[in-house]
């Protein structure tokens, strides 16, 4: 069993988790400018993602920019990692890649707590992500209390690219945000993504 198996009901069975679904993250959200570099890359990324249609497209033409924007913006405060093992605790199924990493530490060769973000790719399939996602952030807290880094608060977000839904967990209650997020709000994206990495 790895993170992607997981569904909502052995995630409240083995974890204890509380999925809490009725409440916005992010009220007032905050903003950061895009940059014209950014800007200028997804303009001519976005379209052939969206043609190739792949989970793998979307994920390297559109997350991927947007997310090495923020590594970049913040280098000396955050670290980024793409597609790398992430197995805390095997015998409860947390286990396996995670898509992106976020952790608040500018060290680039070795994923050191606290783990902040986990971010999941998905071709058109939020609702399926979620599980999944909320696993990892369960191995985040794990992770991050291990290595005498606990936080009350991890994140995670599920993406297609031109969609983005955020999550929090703390303790044992899985917050899911009720809103979704698209690329015309890119401002918005980005603004909650350096709200809850360095300005946590």
């Amino acid at each position: 069993m790895s993170y992607s198996d997981f569904t909502i009901h052995q995630l409240k069975e083995e974890f204890g988790i509380e999925m809490i679904e009725d409440q916005p993250l992010f009220p007032n959200p905050p903003t950061s400018e895009v940059s014209p570099s950014l800007q200028a890359l997804l303009e001519q990324y976005v379209p052939l993602a969206i043609s190739i249609s792949t989970e793998k497209a979307r994920s390297e033409f559109i997350i991927a920019p947007i997310l090495a924007e923020l590594k970049f913006r913040f280098r000396n405060r955050l670290s980024l990692f793409s597609g790398i093992e992430f197995s805390v605790e095997p015998g409860k199924g947390l286990n396996g890649r995670c898509d992106y990493i976020l952790s608040r530490s500018k060290e680039q060769l070795e994923l050191t707590a606290p783990v902040l973000v986990l971010v999941e790719a998905k071709n058109e399939q939020i609702p399926k992500g979620i599980p999944q996602c909320i696993a990892e952030m369960i191995a985040a807290q794990l992770f991050n209390a291990r290595n005498h880094e606990a936080i009350p608060t991890i994140y995670g977000v599920v993406t297609t690219g031109s969609l983005w839904r955020f999550l929090k967990l703390e303790q044992r209650c899985a917050y899911v945000d009720t809103l979704e997020y698209s690329l015309q709000q890119l401002d918005h994206i980005l603004g909650i993504l350096a709200d809850i990495t360095v300005n946590a």
